[in-house]
């Protein structure tokens, strides 16, 4: 598990600007959906072409975020790192320079839909009624990449809870990119995973500072658990 902290300086320069680290400390569940994004075999099994041991110590937090939000009435959204032939043929700055030919070959082998490599990893409780969606860049958000700001939208949602891998690749890029689009975003420090704890910290310090609200499971787990608590409106 990484082991996580906001470095001081983040801390002072945030409550300065805003008067507190905290962004949020609400959510509306029928507004909020939570991003699980990209925890396929390809990123947790061993031997794997892009695997990160630590991806496979954060299942058990994703499952829970996402059992609570089930239970809340919100979205649980499972996003798929996708290499397909679209992918392969827009996004040639990615695989020609920024990957060796094996590499490449390797990971298009490993992220084509219908390889092993590209199906949701083993522990994750994927159920029936939550939602998968392929996206072909980075960020999930980035055009090109995925039908996900159309379906969000169609079901008006605007607040996000933030889990996977990489913290600083994928996660950082979706995460960004939302609160860009004006979504509230959650990112949950002990949700996240990758290859150090140096690189992992870094994106939480740029995303404290002025992107979406760091928190870890245990806290938005209280966030939902009071929602549950209060009373309908009439």
């Amino acid at each position: 598990m990484r082991q996580t902290a906001i470095h001081p300086d983040v801390v002072r320069r945030a409550k300065h600007r805003r008067g507190s680290l905290r962004v949020c400390d609400s959510l509306n569940p029928v507004r909020t959906a939570h991003m699980a994004v990209d925890l396929p075999s390809g990123f947790m099994a061993p031997g794997e072409v892009a695997a990160i041991a630590a991806a496979r110590e954060i299942v058990p937090q994703v499952n829970r975020i996402s059992a609570a939000l089930r239970v809340a009435g919100m979205r649980v959204v499972y996003i798929q790192n996708t290499f397909d032939p679209l992918a392969v043929a827009t996004w040639s700055t990615f695989f020609q320079h920024f990957c060796s030919p094996e590499r490449r070959r390797r990971m298009i082998e490993t992220f084509r839909p219908g390889a092993s490599g590209h199906a949701i990893g083993p522990g994750s409780d994927v159920l029936a009624e939550d939602l998968t969606v392929q996206k072909r860049r980075f960020g999930a958000f980035t055009p090109g990449s995925s039908d996900l700001l159309a379906i969000l939208q169609a079901r008006d949602i605007d607040t996000l809870s933030v889990t996977g891998t990489a913290t600083q690749i994928c996660c950082e890029s979706t995460a960004r990119d939302a609160m860009m689009l004006n979504d509230k975003v959650f990112f949950i420090a002990d949700g996240n995973a990758t290859f150090s704890d140096d690189e992992h910290n870094a994106t939480l310090w740029a995303m404290a500072h002025a992107f979406r609200d760091v928190i870890d499971t245990d806290t938005v787990d209280g966030m939902i658990e009071k929602v549950g608590a209060e009373p309908a409106l009439a």
